[in-house]
């Protein structure tokens, strides 16, 4: 069975929108995109959506009590609550610098949880 689904474009800032056409699960047809880059992003989004995940996580010794985190790649859509569930109960030790990873391969999907900025222990 043959579907339509409207896409807006996320990946830069003209924000495009287009269409796909799904049948039996996979893409068929997409139209209306400005470049490659908005065709690739809606192909991925209606077969296997993915989001970067930013987020907090508690730090130990350190100047702020919070320390933010980016994943080092988009995780599946699916899976960013989980993550950040997880995230949510974790603590590190101070000190961290920029770029550390906090949580390596986190639950196996290939993408590490690294530290967005410095924090030094006090």
């Amino acid at each position: 069975m043959e579907e339509k689904r409207r896409v807006s474009c996320i990946v830069c800032p003209l924000s495009c929108e287009g269409e796909v056409v799904i049948d039996s699960g996979a893409v068929k047809a997409v139209s209306g995109f400005s470049c490659p880059r908005g065709e690739a992003y809606a192909r991925e989004e209606v077969t296997a959506p993915k989001r970067m995940l930013t987020t907090t996580v508690r730090i130990k010794g350190g100047q702020l009590p919070l320390l933010p985190v980016v994943s080092s790649n988009t995780l599946p859509k699916d899976k960013v609550t989980a993550c950040a569930r997880f995230l949510a109960n974790l603590e590190v030790n101070a000190p961290v610098k920029e770029g550390d990873v906090i949580v390596p391969n986190i639950f196996g999907l290939g993408v590490d949880i690294v530290a967005s900025r410095n924090l030094k222990a006090v």
